[in-house]
């Protein structure tokens, strides 16, 4: 990649902060059946959305899993942080987490792009052609080959 020649070429890279959660129970893995917002389709994913200001990355993990499952998300590691470029001018940054959820909280409010949460195999998963990404695959491949480091590794100063 040629890199500009002075300072005045340059444009401000500003990339979209995300956050994942990777939540297993009885070898299914948690996804949300969304509408999105840029496509309207229907695609799946797990649990995620944008961080937001002020937010440290643990309260939007935890935030995004309620708002998409009703379920309160107990973080338990970091399975990976991932770089998506999509276009010259969009790219997302993911940090990835894995961890337990609860049972569904009846006081929560589902975030209205969710139409379902759904408890899918690994093979269910990778036979399904409506994926978000390809994140939405490899977080969870990742996860299964042992990609799991200690919450210890982000740090918010």
């Amino acid at each position: 990649m040629t890199r500009p020649k002075n300072d005045s070429q340059l444009i401000r890279w500003q990339p979209d902060v995300t956050v994942a959660a990777v939540c297993e129970r009885d070898g299914r893995f948690l996804l949300v059946e969304e509408r999105s917002k840029s496509s309207n389709q229907i695609v799946f994913n797990q649990p995620a959305g944008h961080m937001e200001n002020l937010e440290t990355v643990d309260e939007a993990v935890r935030r995004e899993v309620l708002e998409e499952t009703c379920r309160h998300f107990e973080p338990q590691g970091v399975v990976g942080l991932y770089r998506l470029p999509l276009s010259k001018d969009k790219t997302y940054i993911r940090y990835t987490f894995f961890g337990q959820v609860s049972q569904i909280d009846p006081n929560a409010n589902l975030d209205p792009d969710i139409i379902a949460s759904h408890w899918l195999t690994l093979d269910e998963i990778r036979n399904h052609q409506q994926l978000r990404s390809p994140l939405v695959l490899q977080c969870i491949e990742d996860y299964l080959a042992g990609s799991k480091h200690p919450l210890s590794i982000v740090k918010e100063i």
